[in-house]
């Protein structure tokens, strides 16, 4: 009897591995749209190119099971309002950087975020903003820090794609 319990367990584990890497392809049908955003500090300005997260699925899925990021390539989190903001890196293959913007888009605070170890990781580290934001930038590892651009640092839209 206890070695059917333990072979159970065995399945169930190797089931349970198989069931979560198969979202890989089901998650990839969350859309985004892309946009062009030029962020500005002092006379220093760069346009990237995002991808934009708006609804509330869009929001959870997030970079998910991406496993690069292009040079001056992101997303943006816009939201409804203006509060303080936590992330985390569910199934999140990179290291990123997060910046948070408040309602002005100014950017407010910027953190480093590691990549999880495993899709089954379940003790994810938790990235709050420092104050009340209504959008978040998340950039390749560095992003921030190698192109000067700093708190304090603003965004706007680009008209079109």
């Amino acid at each position: 009897m206890e070695l059917r319990l333990k072979w159970a367990v065995v399945f169930c584990l190797l089931t349970s591995s198989l069931f979560y890497s198969l979202p890989v392809s089901a998650e990839a049908k969350v859309k985004f749209k892309k946009q062009k955003i030029e962020l500005s500090y002092k006379k220093q300005k760069k346009i990237l190119n995002v991808e934009i997260a708006e609804s509330e699925e869009q929001h959870a899925h997030g970079l998910m099971f991406r496993e690069k990021l292009g040079k001056d390539e992101g997303m943006l989190f816009v939201f409804q309002d203006e509060q303080r903001r936590d992330f985390w890196m569910k199934n999140t293959l990179v290291n990123l950087d997060i910046g948070y913007f408040n309602k002005d888009k100014k950017l407010i605070d910027i953190q480093q975020m590691k990549a999880v170890s495993s899709i089954l990781q379940t003790d994810l580290p938790s990235y709050p903003s420092k104050g009340p934001a209504k959008y978040a930038l998340e950039m390749s590892q560095g992003w921030f820090n190698k192109n000067k651009f700093p708190v304090g640092t603003t965004f706007k839209l680009s008209a079109g794609p």
